[in-house]
């Protein structure tokens, strides 16, 4: 039987306390999985997928150097979706990690162009959201730190998710 994984970056702790501090008013999501920044959204694959892909994707951690990431202001992806986030300012680097990552992973392209970002609220309906989103959108956010891993993450029974494996950046 396949089980659901995706690929995220997780963010020191210092810029998840200020994610958690409004993803347990407004994700309902908050206690499935800690904020983070989605390289690959979920993708289906078997026990045997899943130690090939292991390995390519140390190969791929092996190529990238550590960077930096920029969460620069609170944002909202309306009208296609509820979902009020931390912009994490594109960089060549996040964007290579992220085509690269995809490239090695069959399945769907993913629904939505890559805008790198720490979700804080989703699933509102249009008046939270436009409540919220007016409230917070002025709130200064500005936060810059260095990524130096990835994770490969599995979705549990409950559906919340867990690290299967952690890649670090750059040559050991």
């Amino acid at each position: 039987m396949n089980t659901n994984y995706g690929i995220v970056i997780f963010p020191s702790k210092k810029l998840q306390d200020l994610a958690n501090s409004y993803r347990k008013r407004y994700d309902p999501h908050y206690a499935l999985i800690p904020p983070h920044v989605t390289l690959r959204s979920r993708f289906e694959a078997s026990e045997e997928e899943i130690k090939q892909l292991t390995e390519t994707l140390h190969g791929i951690a092996d190529k990238h150097e550590p960077f930096h990431i920029n969460a620069t202001k609170i944002s909202s992806f309306q009208p296609v979706n509820n979902v009020i986030y931390f912009k994490i300012e594109p960089s060549a680097q996040l964007e290579e990690l992220h085509i690269e990552l995809n490239d090695h992973i069959s399945g769907d392209t993913p629904e939505y162009n890559f805008v790198p970002h720490i979700t804080i609220g989703q699933k509102l309906s249009n008046d939270e959201h436009s409540d919220v989103y007016g409230s917070l959108r002025m709130q200064p956010v500005n936060h810059e730190e260095v990524v130096d891993r990835f994770h490969l993450l599995y979705q549990l029974d409950n559906g919340s998710w867990t690290v299967y494996e952690t890649f670090r950046l750059g040559k050991e």
